[in-house]
């Protein structure tokens, strides 16, 4: 048993002042130091530095470790232009991404608070690392094939992967998931097979969706960048799906759709409808001009991700946190700062169906403590003091050992 305290606890129910929690690799107790102390006078106190807050460990529910590697390589500003040099550099790229850069960016992670991470794996490249990170990794196991001639072999591999990822989590801290590469790029009949898959093992689910207005053109009408692409790449002009078609097949199980940007009110609506979620990721939106999605008028649970350094310039939860505030300029600042505290703990708990994000009894004993520079003047305001003056955390514990 141990005891943390600190000045501040972010709770469900908002902050505590001067409270305490008692730990093994779940909350057993919340109360003030004295109490526990008396409670369990055998455990170890964990003090921690003034104008501290604890906070339950972060999740960053999206994340692709295989372009780690990248800084200039990829062209930023547009989706297609984007895409064009994905393909042109995709090799070198995954070839210079290996373990020990991939390890970097999991302490990265760490260093701003993430204890949970989930990680798109196109080729299971990422296995290894994430068998040995100390974060728990939702693992997704990348489906991909839109040309139904090799749909069954892409199928197949998929399902190797998937095997590999089941074999290390009985050893390590790897849920294995499954992810939908976007509605362009995977085959009706294989995606189905996937969703039924996901259901019939409760893997938890994800998609890119509607991304960039390219996308959109090209589903709904056979035209744009998009259609240039195809063309080029592979010798069709013709979309396997359409956007209706690619949602109704995610109707029998709650799935993570990521990006969402250029999705209309009327579809947003219909995911809400079926219990799906977002995965939010500002700076990959508009490093590749996507546009901006209006979390203020989402209606279903969303999470704040980073995706991956293909489109981003940093894996850091905080540096996420402060494009959102910016990006997200009609919000009143202290009402989003809370949200979006919320969206990488317990919503994205929920979205992932973990037993964490919350300081809580029985919730895991995942915490990152902060350290502010000085002592807040208004309690009200600490979610935007924790965005505005943190880089990186002062502690991370994950099921309730300390890993920074």
């Amino acid at each position: 048993m141990k005891i943390i305290s600190a000045d501040f606890i972010y709770t469900p129910n908002g902050f505590l002042e001067n409270k305490a929690v008692a730990f093994t690799d779940t909350i057993r107790y919340i109360d003030t130091l004295e109490v526990l102390q008396k409670k369990y006078p055998e455990a170890k106190t964990i003090k921690n530095k003034p104008n501290s807050v604890l906070f339950p460990g972060f999740i960053n529910t999206h994340v692709h470790l295989e372009f780690s590697s990248n800084r200039t390589s990829l062209k930023y500003g547009s989706f297609m232009p984007w895409l064009d040099t994905v393909i042109e550099h995709r090799e070198e790229l995954v070839g210079a991404c290996d373990n020990d850069v991939m390890r970097t960016e999991c302490e990265a992670m760490l260093s701003s608070g993430i204890s949970t991470f989930g990680a798109i794996s196109s080729f299971g490249n990422e296995l290894e690392v994430c068998e040995k990170t100390p974060q728990r990794v939702v693992f997704y196991n990348e489906l991909i094939g839109s040309n139904a001639q090799y749909a069954d072999m892409l199928y197949n591999d998929f399902l190797e992967r998937i095997k590999a990822s089941e074999a290390c989590a009985k050893e390590s801290k790897i849920i294995p998931a499954i992810a939908i590469h976007s509605p362009y790029s995977v085959h009706p009949v294989i995606l189905q097979k996937s969703v039924t898959l996901a259901k019939q093992n409760n893997y938890p689910l994800s998609a890119h969706f509607l991304e960039s207005q390219a996308e959109r053109q090209w589903l709904e009408n056979a035209e744009g960048d998009l259609k240039l692409f195809f063309e080029k790449y592979f010798k069709t002009s013709t979309p396997v799906t359409n956007i209706q078609e690619f949602m109704y097949a995610f109707d029998t199980y709650p799935t993570h759709f990521t990006h969402c940007v250029q999705a209309n009110q009327v579809e947003l609506d219909y995911l809400a409808q079926m219990g799906h979620s977002v995965a939010h990721c500002p700076r990959s939106n508009r490093y590749l001009g996507c546009g901006r999605l209006a979390i203020e008028n989402l209606n279903l649970p969303y999470s704040i991700a980073t995706d991956g350094l293909s489109s981003n310039d940093s894996l850091n939860m905080f540096d996420e946190l402060r494009a959102a505030l910016l990006l997200h300029n009609d919000i009143p600042i202290q009402e989003l700062a809370s949200r979006l505290l919320k969206s990488i703990t317990s919503d994205a708990a929920d979205i992932l169906g973990l037993h964490c994000g919350r300081i809580e009894v029985g919730k895991l004993a995942d915490f990152a403590i902060i350290t502010l520079p000085e002592a807040p003047k208004r309690v009200d305001e600490l979610a935007l003091w924790s965005i505005l003056y943190t880089k990186k955390v002062s502690s991370l514990y994950i099921n309730g050992v300390k890993e920074r």
